[in-house]
């Protein structure tokens, strides 16, 4: 291992932290050309970004493909798809996918509606400090 400016040389450490820099940036992207913040608005490019941050596993990615398939951007919608994705990545403790599940459940969006799973993923999101989460867990515990 070399010393480089007075750190440790270690490739494999750079690696692991490019490689979750990446997942990262690619979803961040895709915000951009869904807001079209910075860039023209391109769901095509917002949907293909997506993809690519949610094959590398990273778990905002995931949420964002499963929102892109919920509603259609820059492919054509698929609420069991969106369903699929948005439980894989609050599995992986995603507090949006979480929320999104919740209200897939709480209204039917393309599942049976669920009244104690939607608390439940709300109020999985709600410990995280998701605002509409917790709005939303407030509502359903007063009915």
């Amino acid at each position: 291992m070399k010393i480089l400016h007075g750190i440790n040389k270690d490739i494999k450490k750079a690696i692991y932290w490019y490689e979750r820099a990446s997942k990262r940036v690619m979803c961040n992207l895709s915000l951009c050309y869904s807001n079209g913040n910075g860039v023209d608005k391109d769901d095509n490019k917002t949907f293909e970004l997506s993809k690519q941050s949610a094959e590398e596993g990273y778990s905002n990615g995931i949420t964002m493909l499963g929102y892109c398939y919920e509603i259609g951007i820059g492919t054509k919608i698929d609420k069991q798809k969106a369903f699929e994705l948005y439980q894989n990545a609050a599995n992986l403790g995603e507090k949006a996918a979480q929320h999104n599940l919740g209200n897939m459940y709480e209204f039917g969006n393309g599942i049976t509606i669920d009244i104690d799973k939607a608390i439940h993923w709300y109020g999985k999101a709600a410990k995280k400090g998701h605002k509409n989460a917790q709005n939303r867990l407030e509502t359903l515990q007063k009915s």
